[in-house]
């Protein structure tokens, strides 16, 4: 199977879902963020600010509630939403029909960043996508589900949900090695998204893009400085919020990919290569995202 290039070009022929003249936030839709931890509570703000800052409308932020003042403060657009805490003081699982409330106003989910690689975060994932079975969902890091769980996973994914793992974290979801994935990025892509029936992100310095039918996408346009702490949740929120404003999975992962390098590449061009943070990268989005759509489709 070829290969196609992410590119301008590509995006110009795909735009994003056209929006009314005056549009309101309800139109741009709604993301949910379920990221961050007592360890990372920033995930939760690179990702929600990129989802705003790719258009969506409004969002919600879950979280524990000896963190809801902090995050409220650094985020002040989101609304919060709090959940108990595990005995290590991450995010707990709500149980019965909490679930239901957490995703009820939400046109799409993102989850995983920041979270503690414990089972909870997999299972968090797992309980939206019984929930709400067309919500469309980005699955990152903790909540990758493990290769035992591909079955289930598979069948509640159905399409909708994308997911974004890097090299490591590849390894894990497919029970091969580091080394085996790099030697074949492009392959674990689609073997991953065929057995998960999901769109599948695999980020390097070459990201591929990969249906569950096996068509696939490269874009070639990273820089080194997006290999940063908290790069990975600002492209997981640019995604979520594509898919809110009515993206399809695989629409929504190809803008999201492309822009987000493209930020790293402005980034780069304007302080230097190396040491732009991951939460600069979403000032960048709001102009990128005008230059790409106004571009004419050659």
């Amino acid at each position: 199977m070829t290969v196609a290039v992410l590119d301008a070009e590509l995006l110009a022929s795909t735009p994003l879902p056209r929006l009314s003249p005056n549009s309101d936030k309800e139109e741009r839709g709604a993301v949910l963020v379920v990221a961050g931890g007592a360890a990372v509570p920033g995930a939760a703000v690179l990702a929600g600010r990129a989802a705003l800052r790719a258009g969506a409308g409004k969002l919600q932020v879950v979280t524990t509630r000896r963190l809801l003042g902090p995050l409220g403060a650094v985020l002040p657009e989101a609304g919060m939403l709090h959940a108990r805490e595990t005995r290590r003081l991450e995010i707990a699982l709500p149980s019965g029909p909490g679930i239901f409330a957490l995703g009820a106003q939400a046109d799409s989910v993102v989850i995983g960043p920041g979270m503690a690689h414990r089972k909870t975060p997999r299972l968090f994932a797992r309980s939206l996508m019984e929930a709400f079975p067309f919500l469309p969902m980005v699955v990152d890091a903790a909540a990758l589900p493990s290769p035992s769980e591909a079955e289930i996973f598979s069948r509640l994914a159905n399409g909708r949900v994308v997911l974004t793992p890097h090299a490591g974290e590849m390894a894990r979801l497919l029970d091969l090695s580091r080394e085996e994935v790099l030697a074949e990025p492009l392959a674990m892509a689609r073997d991953a998204a065929g057995r998960l029936r999901s769109v599948v992100v695999m980020k390097g310095p070459v990201t591929f893009i990969a249906t569950p039918s096996g068509l696939a996408w490269r874009h070639p346009g990273g820089v080194a400085g997006l290999a940063t702490s908290g790069s990975g949740d600002v492209l997981a929120g640019l995604i979520a919020g594509f898919m809110a404003r009515g993206a399809s999975p695989l629409q929504a992962a190809q803008w999201g990919v492309y822009i987000h390098a493209a930020a790293g590449r402005r980034l780069a061009s304007n302080l230097g290569s190396l040491g732009f943070l991951a939460s600069e990268l979403p000032d960048q989005v709001p102009g990128l995202l005008d230059e790409v759509s106004s571009a004419p489709e050659r």
